[in-house]
């Protein structure tokens, strides 16, 4: 028999100090001889799209032990980015990841783990896990909490994005005190990763694509029956792939990343996907840059279009055969590879046999909502090394932009000229030191965004950040633009006024300065230093990378 790695802390007369520490939490001899299977949980209580990840958690354990393994459940920490967003807390979300991942290496290495089953749900968890997941190379699944209901006001469906959105919509007099409290209270219904197609959901969508999740990890819903019945058969599907000697550098590969990336374009996924999958294959050690995104983009139709693009929500991509009936779509003009295996043990191929997309929440391909993905990397003199925006969230008018700059040197200047009605119809907002480095922590921008859109702004006003955005983020919205102002990027060199041109559809971004009148600025020029220069994100900013490379931590010698 193939010795498992559980045979280190299991096996052997050396190995007995081990086996009391098992028996102290009530093991048998039995348990201790199967394979031992680490289920990483993110439960909390403090993240909505955690709350129920105890029961998940319980359900794959439940699976695991039907098929012969011995489960045990460990921790990951995780952070809400609706509840940290627009205060000092969201400086901590992105670094999170590198400790999600950090931890599960820990955690399985440190006890010698068999395999794995992550149980996340929210944004930076799932890939922080997926991350660890690669790093560790052992048989892992992915099973996720499942996505929120959307809420209910004016007898319209509602999500998050809408409820940033009524913050900007009262400061602006659109709405009262009234109608701010309902939606408070209407728009979150329970548990679950909130509703629409942002960050957490696309994650866990693409988690299904690139073949590390079971099909419905994306869409079935949080409070679903078929949630339980999909961990179960998550802890089943682990031992299948021990079994089988199946590793997760094996499902994940370049050809089934650029099945991700397709179903990322298709799905009109968050932006915040490129960051993610970039730090994914790194540690799958597969080569992809922002080029790629560009090229897969080119052949692939955009099929959807959830909140913030759209009024339909994640139960409803659910209904309509969710993302296997999207890759189903996809390979009627061979766009994805059906050759790739998946955690079901079967390929895409064997997977999609048969399915069909059930409602228009799917367009057909040869009826798509654009031609091209719904993202789109752009280049220019402002961002040498590339920046990204969700195209299928912005209005057609906002597709090419000339306006002048507003510039700010953080988030809250801008939030409050936004809030006090200082910006107007044509202008671009930049807010630069919010990347990777500068931040730290690179944040995400809704409160702006939302504000913008809230108070009617979203289809004449661009904003630009060496930032991020959230998932719920809709307009002309850029983040990620590289080289970020702490690095010395010329984003760090605009001025008030400076006529900025934005060409989304041909991937350009300009600021119509001269490279002399750059290089005059820069004698000048002193980028500003980190905001935070103590603790882990001390740290952090001196090692991550640019976003461009994902912001990973770097740690080669």
């Amino acid at each position: 028999m193939t010795k498992k790695r559980s045979d280190n802390v299991t096996k052997g007369i050396e190995r007995a100090p081990m086996r009391s520490l098992f028996y102290a939490m009530g093991y048998t001899e039995e348990e201790l001889e199967r394979p031992l299977i680490g289920i990483v949980s993110a439960w909390s209580e403090i993240i909505p799209g955690h709350i129920n990840l105890d029961k998940v958690a319980q359900a794959v354990k439940t699976g695991v032990q039907e098929a012969g393994g011995t489960g045990i459940i460990v921790p990951s920490i995780g952070v809400c980015d609706g509840i940290a967003m627009g205060h000092v807390g969201m400086k901590y979300s992105l670094p999170s990841r590198e400790l999600i991942a950090d931890s599960v290496e820990t955690l399985a290495n440190a006890h010698q783990f068999d395999a794995l089953v992550l149980v996340p749900n929210c944004d930076k968890i799932v890939p922080g896990m997926v991350m660890g997941a690669c790093r560790l190379d052992i048989p892992a699944v992915v099973c996720s909490g499942g996505p929120m209901m959307s809420g209910l006001v004016d007898g319209c469906e509602t999500s998050l994005s809408k409820m940033f959105e009524a913050v900007g919509a009262r400061k602006a007099g659109l709405i009262d005190d009234k109608k701010l409290l309902e939606f408070e209270q209407n728009t979150c219904p329970g548990c679950g990763s909130c509703s629409g197609m942002y960050t957490a959901n696309s994650m866990n969508c693409l988690c299904e694509a690139v073949g590390i999740a079971l099909p419905g990890n994306g869409t079935v819903p949080a409070v679903s029956s078929k949630r339980t019945m999909l961990a179960k058969h998550a802890g089943m599907a682990v031992m299948d792939m021990y079994n089988k000697g199946i590793t997760a550098r094996q499902i994940i590969n370049e050809k089934s990343l650029r099945n991700a990336l397709a179903c990322d374009m298709a799905l009109g996924c968050s932006t915040n996907t490129v960051l993610h999958l970039l730090a994914i294959a790194n540690e799958a050690h597969v080569d992809i840059s922002l080029d790629t995104f560009n090229e897969v983009s080119k052949i692939t139709p955009n099929l959807c279009h959830l909140a913030p693009a759209g009024p339909t929500h994640m139960h409803d991509l659910d209904h309509a055969g969710g993302v296997q009936a999207v890759l189903a779509e996809l390979n009627k003009k061979g766009i994805i590879d059906t050759n790739q295996m998946t955690v079901t043990g079967k390929t895409v191929g064997e997977n999609i046999e048969g399915v069909e997309r059930l409602t228009d929440e799917i367009r057909p391909i040869d009826d798509p909502y654009m031609q091209t993905g719904g993202l789109q990397i752009m280049w220019g003199n402002i961002a040498q090394d590339g920046c990204v925006v969700k195209k299928s969230a912005v209005a057609p008018e906002m597709l090419k932009h000339t306006g002048p700059a507003r510039v700010y040197d953080g988030e809250e200047e801008a939030i409050a000229d936004i809030y006090d009605g200082k910006i107007h119809d044509g202008d671009v907002v930049v807010i630069r030191y919010e990347g990777p480095k500068g931040g730290p922590g690179m944040r995400e921008m809704l409160n702006p965004t939302s504000a913008l859109a809230g108070m009617k702004l979203d289809k004449t006003v661009a904003l630009i950040t060496d930032g991020r955005f959230s998932g719920a983020s809709r307009g002309a919205s850029i983040g990620h633009v590289c080289p970020e102002a702490a690095m010395g990027g010329n984003i760090g060199l605009l001025q008030d006024g400076d006529i900025i041109d934005i060409d989304i559809e041909n991937g350009k971004i300009n600021a119509e300065v001269s490279d002399e009148e750059f290089a005059e600025r820069r004698k000048a020029y002193v980028p500003h230093e980190p905001k935070i220069k103590t603790g882990w994100l001390r740290r952090y900013s001196k090692m991550v990378s640019p976003s461009c490379k994902g912001a990973v931590m770097n740690d080669e010698d």
